[in-house]
C-alpha cells in the first residue's frame, strides 16, 4: 500500500538552522506573546511508596522527616521536621538534645518553641516550663490539659525544705536506690537554702555554714514528716542548738562559741523568712509540683524590678522541678515506672542570667547534664550580646558555652553587627548572612488596612547544625494554635 506524499515541503538541516529561534519567554513584538514572568514548575514531596510510578525522583530531599513538623523550607517548600529530642534520640543528627534560639523581639521565637512543645506532647514528651516570666506558655499548657502553678507575692508559696516528689518515690524503692534518692533530696534542699541565703545577703555562705545547715536539716527530718518543716522550724533548731549542731561547730559545751558560729547564719535565715522573700518561701508549699502532666510555673506576677525575688523563685523552681525529674528517673531505672522524657524551656534567658548570682552556674550545670537526665532543652534569648553582657568574665565564658554546646541553633532576624558573635559559634555563608539580616527589617505600613503590616521576618528561622548548610524554614501557625500564641493580649484589649 502506497502513502500519498506530504504536501508540506521538507526543509534541509541548513534551512532549519537559518530559521529564527523562539526565545523561552515567547516572541517579542505585536502578537508575539512574550511573557514577562515565567512561573516556576510546581513541586511535590512524597515517598516512593506514595508515588512509586514517578521513581526516580527529579530531586532529593534536603531535610529529614523526623521530629515535629515546624514549617516549610523557604527554598523547596518541603516540610521541615525539627526538634532537639527527635533529632538526638531518633535521627542521630545532633550530639546533644538541646537547641539555642536567637532573634529580635516579635519575630516568633516563642511561637516556634510552642509548636515544638505541642508536637512533642503528641509524641509522649512532656513540656515543662520552670519559671514563665512573661507569661508565654500558660495558655498553651492549659490547652494541653497541664498544670499551671502561680508563684509570687500573694500568689502561692514554695517550701524549699520540702523533698517534694522524692518522698513518694522513695517509698516505692528499696536498698541503694532509696538511699541515693533520699540523699539527693537532702543535697538539693541544702543547696537551695544556701543559695537563697547567699542571694539575700549578696555573698556566698561558708563551708562551716553549709555544714550547720546540713546538720539542722538532719535534725528536722528526725522530728517532722516530709514537707512539714519550713524555714521557721529551721531557725528554731538553730536557736535551740542540739548536740548534733554543736558537734559541727566544734562548740562542745561552750554555748558562747556555738552562738558565735551560728548567729550570722541564723540572722540571715531570719531576714530571709521575715523579709521580702518570706511570703514565698517561709510557709508550706501551696501547690505541689508534679510531672503527671505538662507543667508551667507562672512567675509573671513578680515585677521586673524585683530582681531578688525573681532570681530566688527561679532557683527554687529549678530545684523543685529537677528534683521531680530525678525522682521520675529513679523510678524508671528501678523498673517501677516506664521511662519518660521531658522538654524543658528556658525563655527570656537574658533575664534569667542577670537575675542574680549563681544562676549562670545553675544553667551551666543543666546544659551539661541534660543527656544524662533524659531531658531536651530549649534556651531562648535575643542576641549573642545577651550572653556577653554579664558582669564577670567567668560568667561570660560560661554563658557563651550554652550556645556552643547546643545541638543546633535556630536564628531569626538579627542586625548585621550581631552576626560576628554568632559566627564564633557556627559558620555562616554570605547568602545565609544576607538572609538573616533581611529578616530583621522593620515592618511597613499597610495603607489598605490602615495598620502596621507583619514584619518580613516573622516566623522565619535558619536552622544551623554545626558547619552544615542552614535550613531556612517558615513557621505558619494553624487556626487552632492562634489562641495560645497571642503574646500581645494587653494591646489587643486596648
Amino acid at each position: 500500500m502506497q502513502t500519498a506524499p506530504s504536501s508540506t515541503p521538507q526543509r534541509s538541516a541548513t534551512e532549519e538552522a537559518a530559521l529564527p529561534r523562539v526565545p523561552s519567554r515567547g516572541l517579542p513584538g505585536r502578537g508575539g506573546g512574550k511573557a514577562s514572568y515565567v512561573e516556576a514548575a510546581p513541586e511535590w514531596r512524597a515517598t516512593t511508596r506514595q508515588v512509586c510510578g514517578l521513581w526516580p525522583f527529579i530531586a532529593g530531599s534536603g531535610t529529614p522527616m523526623v521530629g515535629v513538623p515546624v514549617g516549610r523550607d523557604l527554598r523547596s517548600h518541603a516540610t521541615v521536621c525539627c526538634d532537639p529530642i527527635s533529632w538526638f534520640a531518633r535521627a542521630g543528627l545532633i550530639a546533644n538534645p538541646s537547641m539555642f534560639v536567637l532573634g529580635k523581639p516579635g519575630l516568633g521565637k516563642s511561637s516556634l518553641i510552642r509548636r515544638m512543645a505541642i508536637g512533642l506532647c503528641g509524641f509522649g514528651v512532656q513540656p515543662l516550663i520552670f519559671g514563665d516570666l512573661k507569661p508565654d506558655y500558660v495558655d498553651l499548657i492549659g490547652a494541653l490539659g497541664g498544670n499551671v502553678v502561680a508563684l509570687g507575692r500573694g500568689q502561692g508559696a514554695l517550701n524549699v525544705l520540702d523533698p517534694g516528689a522524692a518522698t513518694a518515690a522513695a517509698l516505692r524503692l528499696t536498698g541503694a536506690a532509696r538511699r541515693k534518692l533520699t540523699q539527693d533530696a537532702l543535697g538539693r534542699r541544702l543547696t537551695m537554702v544556701a543559695a537563697l541565703v547567699g542571694l539575700n545577703r549578696r555573698s556566698r555562705v561558708t563551708d562551716v555554714e553549709e555544714a550547720i545547715i546540713a546538720g539542722a536539716l538532719g535534725v528536722l527530718d528526725e522530728h517532722h514528716r516530709p514537707g512539714e518543716a519550713t524555714l521557721m522550724e529551721l531557725i528554731a533548731v538553730l536557736e535551740e542548738g542540739p548536740e548534733a549542731l554543736r558537734r559541727v561547730t566544734l562548740a562542745r559545751d561552750n554555748h558562747k562559741r556555738y552562738r558565735e558560729a551560728t548567729d550570722g547564719l541564723q540572722a540571715s535565715l531570719v531576714a530571709l523568712a521575715d523579709g521580702a522573700l518570706g511570703s514565698t518561701f517561709a510557709t508550706r508549699t501551696s501547690v505541689p509540683v508534679t510531672l503527671s502532666a505538662p507543667l508551667c510555673i507562672d512567675i509573671s506576677g513578680i515585677a521586673e524590678t524585683d530582681e531578688k525575688l525573681q532570681a530566688a523563685v527561679l532557683l527554687a523552681c529549678w530545684g523543685e522541678g529537677f528534683g521531680a525529674i530525678a525522682a521520675a528517673q529513679a523510678l524508671a531505672d528501678a523498673g517501677v515506672e516506664p521511662q519518660r522524657n521531658f522538654f524543658i524551656v528556658l525563655d527570656e534567658l537574658w533575664r534569667v542570667l542577670r537575675a542574680g548570682e549563681g544562676l549562670v552556674d545553675r544553667v551551666d550545670a543543666l546544659t551539661r547534664l541534660n543527656r544524662q537526665k533524659g531531658v531536651g532543652m530549649a534556651l531562648i534569648t535575643h542576641t549573642m550580646a545577651d550572653l556577653l553582657a554579664l558582669p564577670s568574665e567567668a560568667d561570660r565564658m560560661k554563658a557563651q558555652g550554652f550556645a556552643e554546646r547546643a545541638g543546633f541553633i535556630a536564628t531569626a532576624g538579627l542586625a548585621a553587627d550581631q552576626l560576628p558573635a554568632l559566627e564564633r559559634v557556627v559558620a555562616l555563608s554570605q547568602p545565609e548572612r544576607d538572609l538573616i539580616t533581611s529578616w530583621s527589617s522593620p515592618p511597613s505600613w499597610d495603607v489598605v488596612a490602615e495598620q502596621e503590616a507583619p514584619p518580613p521576618g516573622r516566623g522565619k528561622f535558619l536552622i544551623k547544625v554545626g558547619g552544615r548548610p542552614g535550613v531556612p524554614v517558615e513557621v505558619v501557625l494553624t487556626q487552632g494554635e492562634l489562641a495560645v500564641n497571642d503574646t500581645n493580649k494587653q494591646w489587643r484589649q486596648r
